[in-house]
């Protein structure tokens, strides 16, 4: 196949990193630091809209969860929120897929699982390189994961990669909102409110400096379109929910 992808942003580069390497690793360790607090502070600094729309993503999927022989791959897990939404919206015999490269992240997501009596895998694995042979999954997902890949070609490469022919790719991640009113009263929380809560409550005020960051320098929801349709990907759409704030982003493999 071949791709013809365009980008102006290669991936995430937080500050002072030199290449896709000390970018991976900075992010892993980041996030690995923030893990504990994680849950918490994702449904206090979102009021809890962050439950509402892993549940959106779960039932715009509903027709590929609801077969039961469906295999599922949920990207950039973190504590496994989406994985376990899709395992209620799926049929027992629909196999769900949780995949992330931050150790940390995954014992909370394994804890959480085991508690409910939910049937989830959680696999640690790097989204550029993920250890599933071809055509693995009818659907793979990616929950404000994508973003902090380091290099958005390769990452959409192996999800494409990794999807069955007609498989379905859902991408849901932060955008920044128009409209100058909405706009920025949002920028204003985001960058300077959120920030500061963030690092109090978890004792890392550079990780969330790092994640308003991340979000303004990551491409508009038109360009992603764009990066996902150069990757190969058919009928891709994207949909702005809670004022533009969020954008899922959809597409098959054709």
């Amino acid at each position: 196949m071949t791709t013809h992808f365009q980008s102006s942003v290669p991936g995430t580069r937080p500050e002072g990193v030199r290449d896709e390497r000390e970018a991976a690793a900075q992010v892993r360790e980041m996030f690995g630091r923030i893990a504990p607090r994680y849950d918490f502070l994702n449904h206090l600094l979102s009021l809890d809209t962050d439950r509402l729309w892993r549940r959106r993503v779960a039932r715009r999927c509903s027709a590929i969860l609801h077969n039961p022989a469906a295999r599922v791959l949920d990207l950039c897990c973190g504590t496994g929120d989406l994985a376990l939404a899709f395992r209620k919206e799926a049929p027992a015999g629909a196999e769900i897929v949780g995949s992330d490269f931050v150790p940390e992240m995954l014992r909370l997501a394994r804890a959480k699982a085991s508690a409910s009596g939910a049937r989830v895998t959680f696999v640690e694995a790097d989204a550029l390189a993920l250890p599933f042979a071809g055509e693995s999954f009818d659907l793979v997902s990616c929950s404000f994961g994508f973003r902090n890949l380091a290099n958005y070609e390769r990452g959409l490469l192996e999800i494409f990669r990794v999807l069955k022919p007609a498989g379905a790719a859902a991408i849901l991640e932060f955008a920044e909102p128009k409209g100058n009113f909405f706009g920025n009263l949002y920028r204003f929380y985001f960058r300077r409110v959120f920030p500061q809560f963030g690092g109090l409550l978890s004792g890392n005020a550079a990780a969330y400096s790092y994640l308003p960051s991340s979000v303004s320098k990551f491409p508009p929801p038109e360009e992603l379109q764009t990066q996902m349709e150069g990757a190969g990907f058919a009928g891709v759409r994207y949909e702005r929910w809670t004022g533009g704030i969020v954008t899922l982003h959809t597409g098959r493999k054709g």
